[in-house]
């Protein structure tokens, strides 16, 4: 009836369900933790806003993992390496000749997280967005959701908040950081795959540049302006002709995948620079138009310069953003630049990384600071830091665990912890820890025995 107005309905206890531990977000970190949770006998949901698991290695279709090695060794174990082996026995992931098995396809990923997840006894809600959480005190209750069930109330023992945004945590009061001094973010991509190509025309073309590979199923290709790339002058020649726009060159790369053969990734386009800040809807909203535009200039600048793709077509666009940075808790413990440049170590470390500091400005003429060189302990091959448990664990809230890009650290700590594969050994940590304080300890993550915690993952594999 005109004029007449309706309240939203009240959230509804779904009967019957309490859960040991609720991972708010499937992603890169909270899918880990949902597995390491159920394996060790938590009962465990896992609420994802999207129809599969994997978040910015499936959804963002960020591949490959990047490499986190000291001396040549992976430093992220455990279920990575369960998650690795999965991936190559059904084709969808590979080693190239040079020992590097991070190669992946996104898809096949979506099936092998979830088979794991399922596998391990936890249960996945999809389509399904964390709305609000339910305090008491100190402690979360519960979280109130929506889905095509209206909105519903969860409860748990225990809380991960793995929303890669700190949504949960923010939401609950937990002080955060977000963008570096200025509060400006790291640069955001709309990555895209392109089929169609002739991956071996294109590395003949490719090889005489630097860029080729001895093996035409492991192409990686890149241009940032100003750092050496001899594909710039193609390049420079496109904006000439109105193919790309100057921003266009601000980064560029692509790598082809296993299990899809004429297949290339894309790690572009880089989103505007005005739109910076993946926890604000207007700016991940606005990205996915401008990523859209940009992938139609790179679609036209490979068909046009790039021998092999002169018949490639656009197979599909990320379904979410690829956000490097945006929020980050403070935690007991805030990981800086120091700490990863002098290789701190932790008695309580539940990771180790030797990825470098990766920041993807979106500051006028500083595009792409990549330290990789220097005087400090950490350039050397041998050596790694750690990452603390404290860092998981948010101020102010005594049963939520926050693991992943989210926690604690600096903006330039934070460029080097963020990688999928870190996440994953962060992930894994929070659910062994998560399923600990919920059997033992009434929720309270913060009375986990850390050294403990060392212990039973190492006994899982981690390398801790």
């Amino acid at each position: 009836m005109s004029g007449e107005s309706r309240m939203v309905p009240l959230p509804v206890a779904v009967p019957g369900e309490r859960w040991d531990v609720i991972v708010a977000g499937g992603g890169t970190a909270g899918v880990f933790a949902g597995v390491s949770a159920a394996r060790a006998g938590a009962r465990t949901l896992v609420v994802e806003a999207f129809g599969s698991v994997g978040g910015s290695g499936t959804n963002a279709q960020v591949t490959p993992l990047m490499r986190n090695v000291s001396s040549g060794v992976n430093l992220n174990r455990g279920l990575t390496d369960d998650l690795k082996r999965r991936m190559i026995a059904r084709g969808d992931g590979a080693v190239d000749p040079n020992g590097n098995d991070n190669w992946f396809n996104p898809e096949g990923m979506k099936y092998v997280l979830e088979r794991m997840l399922l596998e391990a006894g936890a249960r996945v809600l999809y389509h399904t967005h964390v709305v609000a959480p339910m305090l008491d005190g100190e402690r979360l209750s519960g979280v109130i959701v929506h889905n095509k069930g209206g909105l519903q109330e969860l409860r748990a023992d225990v809380f991960v908040d793995a929303t890669g945004d700190a949504d949960l945590a923010v939401a609950a009061g937990v002080p955060f950081m977000a963008g570096d001094e200025d509060g400006v973010h790291q640069a955001m991509s709309l990555r895209f795959t392109l089929a169609g190509v002739n991956l071996a025309r294109l590395n003949d073309f490719l090889g005489p540049l630097g860029q080729g590979s001895s093996d035409a199923a492991f192409l990686h290709f890149w241009m940032v302006w100003e750092k050496g790339s001899r594909l710039e002058p193609l390049f420079r020649e496109a904006v000439a002709r109105g193919v790309l726009l100057e921003r266009d060159g601000d980064y560029f790369q692509a790598f082809s995948m296993p299990g899809r053969p004429g297949e290339l990734s894309f790690n572009c386009p880089r989103i505007r620079a005005d739109l910076n800040d993946g926890a604000d809807p207007w700016h991940l909203s606005d990205a996915q138009v401008d990523g859209r535009e940009g992938v139609e200039r790179l679609l036209a600048f490979c068909r046009a310069f790039l021998p092999g793709c002169e018949d490639a077509y656009l197979a599909a666009y990320a379904p979410m953003v690829g956000v490097r940075e945006s929020r980050r808790i403070r935690g007991e413990y805030v990981l800086t630049l120091d700490d990863i440049l002098e290789c701190r170590t932790f008695p309580d470390a539940v990771c180790r990384n030797h990825y470098p500091v990766d920041i993807h400005t979106v500051r006028s003429r500083e595009k792409l600071q990549h330290t990789t060189t220097g005087d400090a302990p950490y350039f050397r091959k041998d050596t790694f830091h750690e990452i603390p448990f404290r860092a998981m664990l948010p101020i102010g809230v005594t049963n939520l665990l926050v693991p992943g890009r989210t926690a604690s650290a600096t903006f330039e700590a934070q460029s080097a912890i963020r990688v999928q594969q870190n996440c994953h050994s962060m992930g894994e940590a929070a659910g062994l820890a998560a399923a600990t304080a919920a059997r033992e300890h009434g929720g309270n993550v913060k009375a986990v025995d850390a050294a403990r915690l060392r212990v039973e993952l190492r006994a899982l594999g981690a390398n801790v």
